[in-house]
């Protein structure tokens, strides 16, 4: 492929593998006892991935989002797989957020039922979210890309 890929969306990325690397690393640690540095590694999972939603927001807002370059036969499963991951990442930050409250109150029983539901929702957002940057900027050249503040003012 004799493309490049943009560095936001790999930075942004980034840090949503960041995350879920920090979340794993978290429910190991939680799983030994170790409940200061399990809310030390989750608090850092929490700012690796509002890292990546300001650094997306960001982008999306200035810059834009990038259209699907793919063949137009992919279009549709894209689309949907995209819906899918955009779901999957508005309820893993929610939950989330719902657990770093839960599990900073000392809310246990809350937390430690949530916590693993939310784990496994983060994981399936980063996987998925993965999935969505390599078909948008390796596999396959990326679309238009234009920003939300053009699409408003229409220039």
């Amino acid at each position: 492929m004799d493309h490049s890929v943009p560095i936001l969306p790999t930075i942004s990325t980034s840090f949503i593998f960041i995350s879920a690397i920090l979340v794993a690393r978290g429910w190991y640690l939680i799983s030994k006892g170790r409940i200061e540095a399990h809310k030390k590694t989750m608090l850092a999972s929490g700012v690796a991935a509002l890292t990546f939603f300001i650094i997306y927001m960001s982008r999306t807002i200035f810059i834009g989002n990038t259209s699907f370059g793919g063949p137009d036969k992919l279009k549709p499963f894209y689309t949907i797989f995209l819906i899918f991951h955009v779901n999957l990442a508005t309820i893993g930050g929610i939950l989330g957020l719902i657990n770093i409250i839960t599990g900073l109150k000392d809310k246990l029983k809350i937390h430690r039922k949530l916590g693993p539901v939310t784990s496994i929702v983060w994981f399936a957002t980063a996987v998925t979210g993965l999935a969505v940057y390599l078909l948008l900027y390796v596999l396959y050249e990326g679309g238009e890309t234009t920003s939300v503040i053009k699409a408003i003012l229409g220039t």
